[in-house]
């Protein structure tokens, strides 16, 4: 085997134990279960199907865990591959794709259950927040299967859904996704989940998830706050600062935290520090300690190409003093903010602590519609430090440090956390929030 050829292989190998591991962190896979594949080519100029053996533990992968079948065979029996290899070689079949992968996404197997007789066609699974309308095209559609594991039907029907939708379902089995590159494919399956374990929360709290998808579909930009460009798969290894070692590895140290703490699903959420004249930025805050993102430095002053996410940050810094930025989709934010409490008609416009250490950081945390003044919200960001849109995320400020910044959305998802599982509970949340919270 060649140097090129080697090292190739232990790029691929490297990139499959890091993404299972990933994946493992956010949980959705058990110890041993789903599958990832990539197109592949060997010496000969071959193309193969690299995929994870069957029964192979995601989380500790060694390089004989991942088998190359042809894409041609037409039994891949023989192997020790996934018995859903021929599900993924037809995956790998469709334009433009290279990569699939197979989650145990149990947030949204949860959610998409029924307990209807077989066989029946489920209803399809639609996301109320932006990453899932976004960029999941706001629909999963989800398939029961007599044989819910490399059957025939499967073989037949998982492709032609991909063909059409970035991810689809089996129901109470997980997520297919289809991607460019495995990455793209794992991070679709992260924003799946976060779909489904955010209407959860909202149905914990009572809150009309029907009514709420009637209003995305007849006006969904009412809803959000802005419209979300598809993943990039090329910037990656981008490093554009300067040979700070400090300034790198306190980026990649916060991003490492805010996926474990599942502050935001994979590669979403952005992060970044004021300079002179410009900053220093990481569009995908979201890294896991082995994946990492790509970092970016950009002039301060406004430019045509910006994104609105981009635009937040340097409207922020034009119009503050504030040294650190932060914006994260915390599924728990996201899922209260549309809290209404009980007898009452309007939507919560702050959150309340109800635990000491959220009381003691902030009396009250405020929420904003999805369409707000620019003016209102640098002056809540001036005035608390973090705000919460709803269909909007998490912004948070610091003077300092990333470090610093980081504590907003962490504390902010713990506060809303506790006020979900004290309403899970049956407490009255009003009889729980300090008296002079309702005086501020």
């Amino acid at each position: 085997m060649s140097e090129k050829h080697w090292k190739a292989n232990q790029d691929l190998i490297h990139l499959f134990q890091s993404v299972g591991r990933a994946s493992l962190l956010y949980d959705i896979q058990d110890s041993h279960s789903g599958n990832m594949v990539m197109r592949w080519k060997d010496e000969k100029g071959e193309e193969r199907m690299a995929i994870t053996a069957t029964g192979s533990q995601k989380g500790d992968l060694e390089p004989e865990h991942i088998c190359f079948p042809s894409l041609k065979q037409k039994d891949f029996g023989y192997y020790k591959a996934s018995s859903e290899s021929d599900i993924h070689a037809k995956i790998l079949g469709l334009v433009g794709v290279n990569a699939s992968m197979h989650c145990h996404t149990k947030d949204l197997i949860i959610d998409t259950l029924d307990d209807e007789e077989k066989p029946n066609h489920p209803k399809p699974f639609y996301p109320t927040d932006p990453l899932g309308y976004y960029l999941l095209g706001g629909i999963i559609p989800v398939d029961w299967f007599a044989l819910p594991s490399g059957s025939p039907q499967m073989v037949k029907v998982i492709p032609d859904r991909l063909s059409r939708h970035p991810v689809t379902l089996v129901q109470a089995h997980g997520v297919f996704s289809r991607g460019r590159t495995l990455k793209e494919a794992f991070f679709l399956q992260c924003v799946a989940n976060n779909s489904g374990y955010i209407v959860r929360l909202m149905k914990k709290m009572n809150i009309d998830v029907e009514c709420l998808r009637k209003r995305i579909k007849l006006d969904p930009h009412a809803q959000f706050s802005y419209s979300l460009d598809e993943y990039k798969i090329d910037d990656d290894e981008t490093c554009q600062f300067p040979r700070e070692d400090e300034l790198v590895k306190e980026f990649y140290k916060t991003g490492a935290r805010i996926f474990e703490s599942r502050l935001s699903p994979f590669h979403t959420g952005t992060l970044s520090i004021r300079g002179v004249n410009t900053m220093f930025y990481a569009p995908k805050a979201s890294m896991p300690r082995e994946i990492g993102g790509p970092l970016l430095e950009i002039p301060l002053r406004p430019e045509k190409q910006d994104t609105k996410e981009l635009e937040i940050h340097k409207t922020i810094y034009a119009e503050t003093n504030f040294q650190t930025v932060c914006h994260c989709w915390v599924p728990e934010a996201e899922a209260h903010a549309h809290f209404i409490y009980p007898g009452e008609i309007q939507m919560l416009e702050r959150i309340i602590p109800i635990d000491a250490e959220g009381s003691y950081l902030y009396l009250v945390i405020p929420v904003l519609p999805p369409k707000h003044d620019i003016d209102t919200f640098l002056q809540l960001l001036h005035d608390y430090k973090v705000v919460v849109v709803r269909g909007g995320g998490v912004w948070g400020v610091g003077t300092q440090s990333l470090s610093e910044v980081l504590h907003h959305p962490s504390s902010v998802r713990e506060i809303c956390l506790y006020r979900i599982g004290a309403y899970e509970r049956g407490l009255d949340l009003r009889k729980m929030e300090p008296e002079k919270a309702h005086k501020w």
